[in-house]
């Protein structure tokens, strides 16, 4: 065993002692162009490398100064493949009194949920079944044709059109299920297979890049619910959501009614999150990133929509059935992707393990048939945060698993009635405007 090493001491050599560190000088590490982390007690220098990181360089520079250990393994499908990666950012390992995590954290959780994660490996719970996948590409794709020949039938009159864009959204909606699914690699067993499926997918079937989705995505898995580095959080100043309702009321910061945002919420949330704002964020990212195979799947989208239903609309038609079908598909959105997350604690970041991390930010939705596949089981949000690259398809079954380790150390296994968790959307932006409202009336 080497010594206490120094900062900044370079990749260990091959053959030599490795250094040894204390959290005290790796907590020193974790600025812009400086960050080191912690997987399975060895210590990496990610500095120069993490803008070369598939997810990343937010993603990988979120577990800065931090034991990366638990995210390490929960999205990445081969670790022996990537550990090869890892090998020479390793600058030394942690030194044999210090803990394997640092901060006040859980060790026995943190143990237990790591055989939880083994079990569920020994269950083949990672495992998917291609019959599964390939049946929910089959209806999105059945979805797109049944949508062109009601209006090749019937003409585009009202009712024609409006059935119409309601069997479009719904496969809209559904082919977000699936891109996500793809993007967490959790349909082939290889990586690169799951990546050129998501890119058509999300591409073709959606006009969206794939490379957009997973960059802003990825993030959110790593810290749900934590400002600046979820983006599905980080909505002020158009909202104010947890901790931000008291910062805000705090310095005075007025720009909207906050204490209303729960009634604008219906005007700009729902109708406008995919139509607007994920359609600009998305072309953006694609032109600075020069994502061009990204852009031309999406191009390929749009050229599609416009020959199948220009001959029967006009450009003007067409293209007011693309808004429809987008502001439709932009309320399932916005109500089935956060009806697990808004409720839940929102703030700063607390340095927790993994699995009590993900737990404080989810909830569950109680499960049917039905509510399984609207939501594209993301009513097992908890199951699904907890094991990213899980099919879907196992969530039922890990779940009991969960709920076992929940009642063991005290943690909130939540589950709500659907209509509930809708609701509690609402309830929760209400509560966060009267806390912001409060605070900046009486401090």
């Amino acid at each position: 065993m080497g010594g206490v090493g120094e900062p900044g001491g370079g990749p260990a050599q091959p053959g030599a002692p490795l250094p040894t560190f204390r959290w005290e000088q790796i907590r020193q590490h974790n600025l812009p162009d400086d960050k080191w982390l912690v997987i399975e007690r060895r210590v990496y220098d990610i500095s120069r490398w993490a803008q070369r990181h598939p997810g990343g360089s937010r993603l990988i520079g979120h577990h800065g100064a931090e034991d990366a250990t638990d995210a390490f393994r929960a999205f990445h499908q081969d670790l022996n493949f990537v550990r090869k990666f890892l090998q020479p950012l390793l600058i030394g390992e942690l030194a044999p009194e210090e803990p394997s995590h640092d901060g006040p954290q859980d060790a026995q959780l943190v143990k237990d949920f790591r055989a939880l994660r083994q079990a569920a490996e020994d269950m083949e719970l990672f495992e998917a079944k291609p019959a599964f996948f390939a049946l929910l590409l089959g209806h999105i794709l059945a979805m797109e044709v049944l949508a062109w020949l009601v209006i090749y039938l019937f003409g585009p009159g009202w009712v024609p059109s409006a059935l119409a864009a309601l069997v479009l959204a719904t496969s809209q909606a559904q082919s977000w299920c699936l891109q996500h699914d793809l993007g967490h690699t959790s349909v082939f067993r290889k990586s690169q297979w799951n990546h050129v499926a998501q890119q058509f997918v999300m591409g073709q079937l959606k006009g969206f890049s794939a490379h957009w989705w997973n960059f802003r995505h990825f993030q959110h898995h790593a810290k749900p619910n934590i400002f600046h580095k979820d983006p599905d959080v980080t909505v002020a100043p158009v909202f104010l959501l947890g901790e931000s309702s008291v910062e805000y009321g705090r310095k005075k910061r007025r720009y909207l009614p906050y204490n209303h945002q729960h009634l604008y919420f219906f005007l700009i949330g729902p109708p406008l999150l995919t139509l607007v704002n994920f359609e600009v964020e998305n072309l953006a990212y694609m032109l600075v990133c020069m994502q061009w195979t990204d852009l031309l799947w999406a191009a390929s989208f749009y050229s599609r929509f416009l020959l199948c239903y220009t001959p029967f609309y006009g450009l003007p038609g067409a293209l007011l059935l693309f808004v429809a079908v987008r502001v439709l598909e932009s309320h399932w959105f916005v109500w089935i992707t956060q009806m697990n997350h808004i409720p839940k604690e929102i703030g700063h970041e607390k340095h927790r393990d993994w699995a009590s991390s993900q737990l404080s930010a989810t909830c569950n939705v109680e499960p049917s048939l039905f509510i399984d596949w609207f939501s594209g089981h993301l009513n097992f949000q908890i199951e699904h945060h907890l094991f990213p690259t899980m099919p879907r398809h196992n969530y039922r079954k890990v779940a009991p698993l969960v709920q076992a380790l929940c009642a063991k150390h005290g943690l909130s296994y939540e589950v709500k009635p659907f209509l509930t968790a809708l609701v509690d959307i609402v309830g929760s932006l209400k509560k966060s405007g009267d806390v912001w409202l409060e605070a900046y009336l009486h401090q």
